[in-house]
């Protein structure tokens, strides 16, 4: 029954606000206009004549079986459906927006308010609302005939669009109405190169071309192969070469919707000398460069590298974007801009000046932020140093110190009651690639840094006191056009160093027979980490920010691994050095971790229209202690639960598999795992304003590799593990300031693995607020 009743309730909100939003809107509509209320595209079927087909294409004289063959990809590529979503994008007026596609609440707040434009309440409430769209006929006319165009730029030439609007009372639907007719079909092509000096170029190409007999006449393939042939011509000398160079035309006069295509090359004109004469290739000549105060802040070397212009070799336009790219990915250069100009004694020749103006060369930050653990508060504060220009190689120096305190509370047995934790961090990055024997060409290509990082933490906790320092050396680099990015951690070191620990936590958790937990003191003892790893990870958006693709059909993929403790156990090998009391093989009388991770991490999104979009993504990790460890470090360890996970659960507090927590002060151990599979979908919406809406569903778990007792039905068992996937829903709310994403997700749990019985197991059926409810706040979306 509280089921029921939750649901009805929510049911007549929505009833609630839908009506609301219906009787409110006549009051801003003006006599004689209507609300946009729905906006729709529509196409009539596209006919096939296999007849006319046949003939036209020398068909005819065919065996049988060959031509049915050819008949059907024909049929295929003539039927091909119009792309609707793609027409639907030069509508150029869009209805209200509604939530999640149903509620048009965005404008509920203009329609509440009052028409005095001189009150400030009305005009905030216009602010944060939508004005109501009112039809506009002349943008209705234009956007008919823009998808008219478009359509007959797909090689529909003979096709018509209308335009029908059905009014009810003061609204009124468009509905664009596309009747294409027949697909018209290249049969002919022909090459007319009107300037000789460019045929031999021109011909090498034609491996490549995308034009072919039987093709549509689609005006969008005509582009892209004008733009192929373009590129070619300007990156093989011809500086003044542009596309208009180039030109169509399609004879479609001809019966069985046939046309006759010519690709011409016209030869070299100006308007001020319209006598055409030869295309003519240019050569680089000398490169200089101008800075802002006259003096060179960078090496010549530095400089030379990162400029992909030569001089005597063949001009080259994407020498030039490479060289605007390379430059700009220094940080000691703020902004570049390359010029080029004929040499006065040779015509032919484009020498090249480039102005740089650099970017400041130190700089100091600081932040302050407030924490909150588990109900204990607490705040952080960091100082950063930044020099760009370290060596005069636009290398980047940073220094960062940080210090925290937390107050802890509810803690017995223990002296000291806050927790106190101070770090200094180095960081040295290099604009190349240091490796010895790297080919040059490559690591121009590249666009890559070194990176050394040194860093050094100290906490202070009342259970125990932890001292951390790692030293790193690892490579980035981009490639695809910078749509690929590569990250090798050539070397990776960690020491963890525990120089005191309670009396209490050392008899109630490491010491006692009763209590001992094999993880928790594992991770409570010294350790040494000596790890490499590769993470590669790619976008379908060169370059995109994550905030910047929400709403896109863009998607990602990230592929990591890494090994630790191979090198050392080798040396532990030739060195026939023993192993310890607890069996570990040490290194300067610390035991060292090995182990193998791979890590996958895949998110997609799909754009439903300019407000709405859905959104899904897989995560899966799996990461095996062997040979010197029978446990994983506990920071390599997996956790599930939490605002970027199983948003049912809060973070940490999901799994392993079965498991649930007895302890609630070391749960934060024994809810870890060595496997981990995550994965969500989500619904996008646009609210209104700055605030965005999701309806999501999770799923996923964590498990270990080995039957642990300390985590009981925790195991990862083929046979077993799809019924111990955990599953949450929930709405969220985010605040999208573009640059950044404030997030507030509430999750109810839908299916809990921890427990048997039906109502405690399916608490989607027996749903209780207090018991199945988490709430997360984060920055950022959560995939």
């Amino acid at each position: 029954m509280k089921f029921l009743r939750h649901h009805t309730i929510s049911a007549l909100t929505l009833i609630i606000a839908a009506l609301l939003s219906a009787c409110s809107v006549s009051r801003f509509v003006p006599e004689g206009k209507y609300l946009l209320n729905k906006v729709t595209v529509q196409s009539d079927a596209v006919p096939f004549d296999s007849t006319q087909l046949t003939a036209n294409l020398g068909m005819a004289s065919l065996p049988l079986k060959e031509k049915r063959k050819r008949l059907k990809a024909l049929q295929e590529t003539m039927e091909e459906r119009l792309p609707i979503s793609q027409l639907a994008l030069y509508i150029r007026q869009q209805p209200n927006s509604r939530w999640f596609n149903l509620l048009r609440v965005p404008m509920f707040p203009y329609m509440i308010s009052g028409t005095d434009s001189s009150s400030r309440w009305n005009r905030f409430m216009w602010r944060i609302g939508e004005d109501p769209v009112l039809l506009d006929t002349i943008q209705a006319e234009n956007c008919r005939r823009d998808i008219q165009d478009a359509v007959r730029g797909l090689g529909y030439h003979d096709a018509t669009v209308d335009l029908h609007r059905r009014y009810k009372r003061h609204k009124v639907e468009l509905t664009y109405r596309v009747h294409p007719g027949y697909r018209y079909m290249v049969t002919e092509i022909d090459h007319q190169y009107r300037d000789s000096t460019l045929v031999p170029l021109l011909q090498t190409t034609e491996d490549g071309s995308l034009l072919h007999t039987g093709m549509p006449l689609n005006i969008n393939t005509l582009d892209a192969e004008r733009s192929r042939l373009y590129n070619a011509v300007v990156n093989s000398g011809y500086y003044k070469f542009n596309r208009e160079f180039l030109r169509y035309e399609a004879d479609t006069t001809k019966e069985g919707h046939r046309a006759r295509l010519k690709l011409i090359l016209e030869p070299f004109r100006t308007t001020a000398n319209p006598q055409p004469r030869p295309h003519q290739p240019y050569r680089f000549g000398y490169v200089e460069y101008l800075f802002g105060e006259g003096e060179i802040p960078l090496r010549p070397s530095v400089l030379d590298r990162a400029t992909h212009i030569r001089q005597g070799r063949t001009y080259s336009e994407d020498a030039v974007h490479r060289t605007y790219s390379s430059l700009g990915a220094l940080d000691a250069i703020l902004a570049t801009n390359v010029s080029l100009h004929p040499d006065p004694s040779d015509s032919l020749t484009l020498n090249t000046t480039i102005t740089i103006t650099t970017n400041k060369p130190n700089s100091i930050s600081a932040e302050l932020e407030g924490t909150n653990s588990a109900g204990d508060l607490g705040a952080a504060a960091s100082l950063t140093f930044q020099n760009r220009n370290l060596f005069r190689g636009s290398e980047v120096l940073s220094l960062k110190v940080r210090g925290a305190f937390e107050a802890i509370k509810g803690l017995k047995g223990y002296d000291d009651q806050n927790y106190m934790e101070y770090s200094a961090e180095a960081t040295l990055r290099f604009p190349d690639l240091i490796i010895p024997l790297t080919p040059r060409h490559f690591r121009r290509q590249a666009q890559a840094t070194s990176e050394l990082n040194l860093m050094y933490d100290s906490q202070n906790r009342p259970e125990f006191h932890r001292r951390v320092f790692t030293a790193a050396w690892r490579y980035r680099w981009n490639s695809n056009g910078k749509r690929m990015r590569h990250r090798f951690d050539l070397l990776d070191l960690n020491y963890v160093y525990m120089p005191w620990i309670s009396k209490t936590f050392r008899e109630d958790y490491l010491d006692n027979p009763t209590s001992r937990n094999a993880i928790l003191r594992y991770n409570y003892e010294n350790l040494f980490i000596m790890k490499l790893g590769y993470t590669l990870s790619f976008s379908s958006m060169a370059g995109a920010h994550p905030i910047s693709t929400y709403g896109t059909n863009a998607y990602s993929l990230r592929l990591g691994a890494e090994v630790a403790g191979n090198l050392l156990r080798g040396v532990s090998a030739l060195a026939r050095t023993k192993r310890d009391e607890n069996g570990h093989y040490n290194i300067f009388n610390i035991a060292y971790a090995q182990y193998a991770k791979l890590d996958f991490d895949f998110s997609k999104s799909f754009r439903i229209d300019d407000r709405n979009s859905l959104a899904v993504h897989l995560a899966a990790g799996v990461a095996i202690p062997y040979g010197n460890s029978t446990i994983l470090p506990y920071e390599k360890r997996y956790f599930s639960g939490g605002a970027n996970s199983v948003r049912g659960w809060s973070v940490r507090s999901l799994g392993p598999g079965t498991f649930r927590g007895t302890d609630g002060r070391i749960d934060f151990i024994n809810q870890t795992g060595d496997i981990k599979l995550d994965l969500s979908m989500e619904y996008r919406t646009h609210l209104f304003w700055k605030l965005d809406g999701a309806l999501f569903v999770d799923a996923g778990n964590i498990w270990t590799a080995r039957d642990n007792k300390d985590q009981p039905g925790g195991q990862f068992r083929l046979q077993t593990f799809w019924k111990q996937i955990a599953m949450a829903y929930g709405l969220g709310f985010r605040l999208n300031f573009d640059y950044f994403l404030l997030r507030l997700d509430g999750g109810m749990k839908a299916i809990n693995p921890a427990y048997t019985d039906a109502e405690t197991h399916y608490p989607i059926i027996h749903p209780r607020f207090k018991r199945d409810f988490t709430l997360h706040f984060a920055v950022g979306l959560p995939f």
